[in-house]
């Protein structure tokens, strides 16, 4: 789905991405991608630019989801460590004079670390000067087919039987038989 990352926006995708997920019978994995993608979408709405519009992927092959957001700025984020390590990343939590003083305090600059502590992968890939992709995948279980029981019932009829009884092939002329 294409969208503005604006923070009215964000609660919609939540509950999209939700039903989608769980029309999939993937109730387990809802809680972490719809955490990831908030996440995705509060960094695009903070920080990417000239512009808030991005797209957004589910995709779900054999055993794994992806969940993908694509936006029109070229910068590749990096995440801050949750121990307090900040790799330089527009993606921080530090306050402006560098010291860690309020760290455990900090509501903003955890996103990609947060998206790396739920999913199990996640990465950037650049799309030229047309922007990004930050993506990140979750394990899915093996689906098994819902369970519907019948009960089968094969009759036969009393005028046929089983085929215990049979003529030999004929002999064909000039073969031995």
């Amino acid at each position: 789905m294409e969208l503005h990352a604006l923070p009215s926006r964000i609660g919609q995708v939540r509950r999209i991405v939700s039903a989608h997920l769980r029309q999939w019978h993937l109730d387990a994995l809802v809680d972490h991608a719809v955490l990831g993608v908030t996440e995705l979408l509060t960094n695009v709405h903070r920080h990417a630019q000239p512009d808030k519009r991005c797209t957004v992927e589910i995709e779900l092959l054999l055993d794994r989801l992806t969940v993908s957001v694509r936006d029109h700025d070229p910068r590749i984020p990096r995440a801050a460590d949750l121990d307090g390590a900040d790799d330089g990343g527009f993606d921080s939590a530090f306050d402006s004079d560098g010291s860690d003083e309020f760290e455990e305090l900090a509501t903003s600059g955890r996103g990609l670390a947060i998206v790396g502590a739920v999913s199990e992968s996640w990465g950037v890939r650049p799309c030229g000067d047309d922007g990004k992709v930050v993506w990140f995948t979750l394990s899915a279980p093996p689906s098994a087919p819902p369970v519907e029981e019948r009960v089968h019932v094969v009759h036969v009829p009393p005028t046929e039987r089983a085929y215990t009884e049979y003529d030999p092939f004929p002999v064909l002329a000039g073969h031995p038989g």
